[in-house]
């Protein structure tokens, strides 16, 4: 639960920033009747979005268990890819995306209704398809039903009540250092996935070694305990964890994580080298 709560707040504080951004541009720039066209976007990227979740949900039910598993193991690989890009992407584009934002606007609202309406539907519905996959994958890994729906609908329940905040000025927070962290415990989650995906891949025979165990501490941590519910939960971790589980976790994350926080750290030097150049009259 709690990893999808993290998946929640972040995804949804993405899309509430973009929304924010849109929202103030156009008041800025006197152009608030073109406010409900935004609204309409949201709500057709939001039906789309639940509805990739839907079919997610029910579509692999009437498959075989073969078939299911090596679908749900391959949405996983898939989730963790976008997730994985996400992270660098928000890392490298947050220095640019108002400027983005508001030329697309710029060329929206010149042209057709519908073009400003297509602005806000891809900006939110992108966060809100990568947000619907990888909380499937996640509730497929920690074997739960409700919970990682709860905990993901309260990180978004959190992440709007920020951006209202954010937008009314009553709230700043340091979102350089948010989406840093939040970054870093987003590719341990997809670590896991990552995991379970493979072991998905396994049960369905697509790969081997589904009993050559790398380790087992059932004898130590009850698969059934809380501690051991707690830390599926959040890390996807299981007590029998194949080699080859454990191979790929090792060999995303470390990698992974080592680039990330590279990639952080020059998108920071450049933004200090930026903020200290002299600046001149014109």
């Amino acid at each position: 639960m709690t990893g999808n709560f993290l998946i929640g707040l972040r995804e949804g504080l993405e899309a509430v920033l973009i929304v924010v951004l849109l929202l103030a541009y156009l008041k800025k720039s006197g152009r608030t009747a073109l406010i409900p066209r935004i609204y309409a976007g949201i709500a057709v990227a939001v039906a789309v979005s639940l509805g990739f979740g839907a079919l997610l949900t029910f579509g692999p039910r009437g498959l075989t268990f073969e078939a299911q598993e090596i679908i749900g193991g391959s949405l996983s690989i898939v989730a963790v890819g976008f997730v994985t890009w996400m992270v660098f992407w928000m890392a490298k584009a947050s220095r640019s995306l108002g400027t983005e934002l508001r030329t697309q606007v710029d060329r929206a609202s010149d042209g057709k209704a519908w073009g400003l309406v297509l602005v806000a539907a891809l900006a939110v519905g992108r966060e809100g398809l990568e947000t619907a996959l990888f909380i499937w994958a996640a509730a497929r890994a920690t074997g739960q039903t409700w919970e990682p729906i709860l905990g993901a609908f309260l990180g978004l329940a959190v992440a709007v009540a920020l951006g209202v905040l954010l937008h009314k000025g009553a709230l700043r927070i340091n979102l350089s250092r948010f989406f840093t962290w939040t970054g870093a415990a987003l590719i341990i989650v997809a670590g896991g996935v990552l995991a379970y995906g493979v072991h998905d891949l396994q049960e369905a025979r697509v790969l081997p070694g589904l009993n050559s165990l790398a380790f087992d501490v059932s004898h130590i941590i009850a698969p059934s305990g809380w501690l051991a519910t707690l830390l599926k939960g959040v890390f996807n971790f299981s007590p029998a964890t194949t080699w080859l589980e454990a191979t790929a976790w090792t060999l995303y994350v470390i990698p992974v994580m080592w680039l990330y926080f590279r990639s952080v750290h020059r998108s920071g030097s450049r933004r200090d080298t930026t903020a200290s150049r002299p600046v001149t009259a014109a």
